[in-house]
């Protein structure tokens, strides 16, 4: 079983809201996830209000071989600088 560490979307039409998630490769990308490890608003005014993640939880998934998807490895820099 691969993890990746992915975006699941929510909220409504033209409204969107993401959980960042760990999940079964397999799985459908609004799928069940093994574990969530943040939000991301892509809508929200402040730039620091616009992504909130647990990043030691995300490191942790790392070091069991998790996969970033391209834009949560975008976003976790973004919160390291």
């Amino acid at each position: 079983m691969a993890v990746h560490i992915r975006l699941s979307r929510q909220g409504a039409k033209k409204s969107p809201q993401y959980l960042i998630v760990a999940v079964n490769s397999e799985s459908k990308r609004d799928g069940s996830y093994l574990a969530k490890l943040g939000h991301y608003f892509p809508k929200a005014k402040e730039a620091k209000d616009k992504v909130q993640m647990n990043v030691e939880a995300v490191k942790a998934w790392q070091a069991k071989g998790a996969q970033l998807s391209q834009t949560v490895g975008q976003l976790l820099k973004t919160l390291s600088k």
